[in-house]
C-alpha cells in the first residue's frame, strides 16, 4: 500500500478513484479505458505541477518518506556483487552504519552508508540510522582498506544525526567524527559522497568529505533539523516550516551556496516513486564521476579536496 504525504492528498484522491474505476471494469466488464486514460493523464499533470513547486519543508518530508530507498536498497540495485564487512575492531559492529566491497559494472568500489529500518523492529536494530562512535570508526576502517587496495570510496548519507546518547559520548562520539574528517581529507583514492535522504549535522559530515559531494533532488543537508531549529528559536516544533525556509537546506540551496558539487535528479514524485530508476540514475552518475576523478593523480585529488572545503564559508575581519 502506498504512503502519501499530507501535500499529496489530491493525488491520493485521484489514484483512489482510478483504482475504483479499474476494479469496476474487471467486475462488470464495462469498457472504461478512455476514462482511465483521461484520469491517468490528470494524475500525471497534477503530480508534475505539485512537484515542480515544492516548498523546502515538503522536500524535507520527501527525504524522510517511509518508502524511500535506503543505502542497502541502492547497493542491491547498483551492485552486481556486494560483500558486507562488519565491526570497528574496538567495540562492536554498528548496524546503523553499513559498508563493504561492491562491484558496479565490473569496477570494484567500497560503499559505506547509514542505514535506516522499514518497520519498528528494524528501526530499533538500526538505531533509526543514527550511528554510534563505533559506526564512524568502522567507516574509517573500511576507507583505509579501500585505500590499501586502491579502490574508490562511495558514501551514502542518510541520518537524522549521530546518536546523542550518554554512552556514545562516553565512547568518544566527537573524536570519532573529527578523526574521520581529518583522515578523509588525505585519502589517496577517489571519494564520492551522496546525500540520499537526511543529511543532519556532524552525523552526516562524518562520512561526507569527498572529491565530489552530491545530493539527490529531494534531500536536505544542514547543521540541525527544522524541528530542532524551531524548538530552539520558538520553543515549539510548530514553526518547523518557517525554520526550513529560513535555513535554506535543500539541494538547490546547497548548490547555490557552493557547498555541494551537484544535484542528482529524482523520478517525478520522488525517489520512492521508482526505486529502480533512481538507482540507475545514481549508478550512471557514480560511473561518470569516477571516470573524471580517475583521470587525476592522488595529489591533485587531495589538493582539490582541501581547497574546495577551505573555500566554504565567509570570514569577516
Amino acid at each position: 500500500m502506498k504512503t502519501y504525504l499530507d501535500f499529496e492528498k489530491p493525488i491520493a484522491d485521484l489514484e483512489g478513484r482510478l483504482d475504483e474505476m479499474k476494479r469496476l471494469a474487471e467486475t462488470s466488464k464495462i469498457d472504461v479505458s478512455e476514462a482511465v486514460r483521461t484520469l491517468e493523464e490528470s494524475i500525471d499533470r497534477l503530480r508534475h505541477d505539485l512537484f515542480r513547486n515544492l516548498t523546502r519543508w515538503q522536500r524535507v518530508q520527501l527525504s524522510r518518506h517511509p518508502d524511500r530507498p535506503y543505502t542497502l536498497d541502492y547497493i542491491e540495485r547498483m551492485c552486481d556483487q556486494f560483500i558486507e564487512l562488519h565491526g570497528d575492531r574496538t567495540v562492536r559492529d554498528d548496524p546503523a552504519m553499513v559498508g563493504g566491497f561492491g562491484e558496479i559494472d565490473g569496477q570494484t568500489v567500497m560503499i559505506i552508508g547509514q542505514q535506516k529500518g522499514r518497520n519498528t523492529k528494524q528501526r530499533q536494530h538500526r538505531n533509526f540510522g543514527m550511528p554510534n562512535p563505533e559506526g564512524y570508526r568502522k567507516a574509517l576502517r573500511l576507507m583505509k582498506i579501500a585505500e590499501k587496495f586502491n579502490k574508490p570510496i562511495i558514501t551514502l548519507i542518510d541520518t537524522p544525526g549521530a546518536f546523542p546518547g550518554l554512552e556514545a559520548e562516553e565512547r568518544g562520539q566527537g573524536e570519532a567524527i573529527a578523526r574521520n574528517l581529518k583522515e578523509m581529507f588525505m585519502l589517496k583514492v577517489p571519494v564520492i559522497c551522496i546525500v540520499i535522504g537526511e543529511g543532519a549535522s556532524g552525523g552526516a559530515l562524518g562520512i561526507a568529505i569527498g572529491d565530489r559531494v552530491l545530493m539527490l533532488e529531494n534531500t536536505w543537508y544542514s547543521v540541525i533539523s527544522p524541528e530542532n531549529c524551531s524548538t530552539i528559536l520558538w520553543r515549539s516544533w510548530n514553526y518547523k516550516e518557517q525554520a526550513a525556509e529560513a535555513m535554506k537546506l535543500t539541494a538547490a540551496d546547497m548548490s547555490a551556496f557552493k557547498l555541494v558539487d551537484g544535484i542528482i535528479n529524482e523520478p517525478l514524485g520522488g525517489a520512492h516513486h521508482d526505486h529502480a530508476a533512481m538507482a540507475d540514475t545514481m549508478k550512471r552518475t557514480i560511473l561518470d564521476t569516477l571516470a573524471e576523478l580517475n583521470a587525476m593523480t592522488p595529489e591533485q585529488r587531495i589538493d582539490s579536496r582541501i581547497d574546495k572545503f577551505c573555500a566554504m564559508g565567509v570570514v569577516v575581519e
